[in-house]
């Protein structure tokens, strides 16, 4: 099977898309959101995720889910609501864009319904990766106002960016990559060979000549310009 041009953007971004959907939900349950280390035990690490925080003493980790969504910090809050809205924008615009896609054929759906899908998915696609990097890059921001606050002592130990927030940097990625390269291939033309009588359509019929030694005979075509 040739792919055509739109078929490979297609391709391309429906596999970086899943990829980042992936990742996204992964950052989502990961707790190592913010990471803190104590000086005076530098065994004893403690990590804060969306839904927990943990502390990991000698190889050994305890979490504890937090009991309240109003008691935690804004930013925490807004990236609750903001990543869960990501995992179902991304999963409803795969299955469209798969849909639209030229692997999936439907006789019953035609080319221009294929290419609207293609082209909502992918902004469906963009639209999650939007709602992956706000958060994501929200909470960072928070880490760094924290750790550069002149008002906290210095002997206070600093929360720092765990590895939860590179995931999501790199899921915020892919998933726009991904709706660029939907949203590229609904751009593009209908890609069909034309045959040669839709090539020429004033050209006459073309008929193969008869065998000398048959009996058989072929009607020939009058000519256009044959007048009675």
């Amino acid at each position: 099977m040739a792919w055509s041009l739109r078929g490979k953007a297609q391709l391309g971004g429906l596999l970086l898309s899943l990829l980042g959907w992936v990742c996204s939900c992964v950052t989502t349950i990961l707790p190592q959101w913010k990471t803190l280390s104590l000086d005076l035990n530098e065994m004893e690490t403690w990590i804060m995720g969306l839904w927990e925080v943990c502390v990991n003493q000698e190889e050994v980790a305890v979490c504890k889910a937090f009991e309240s969504f109003l008691s935690l910090p804004q930013e925490l809050q807004v990236s609750r609501i903001l990543m869960v809205a990501s995992h179902g924008l991304g999963l409803l615009g795969l299955l469209l864009s798969g849909f639209g896609s030229e692997c999936f054929q439907l006789h019953r759906i035609r080319w221009v319904f294929k290419r609207r899908l293609c082209l909502l998915g992918g902004t469906l696609e963009a639209s999650a990766s939007a709602t992956t990097l706000l958060p994501v890059s929200w909470v960072a921001y928070a880490t760094i106002q924290d750790f550069w606050d002149n008002s906290i002592p210095e002997i206070v130990p600093r929360w720092e960016f765990g590895d939860a927030l590179y995931l999501g940097w790199a899921a915020g990625i892919f998933l726009a990559l991904g709706g660029l390269f939907l949203i590229f291939s609904a751009c593009l033309g209908k890609e069909d060979v034309p045959s040669l009588q839709m090539a020429d359509p004033t050209a006459p019929p073309f008929y193969a000549p008869a065998d000398e030694s048959s009996d058989s005979f072929y009607l020939t075509p009058r000519p256009r310009n044959l007048f009675i």
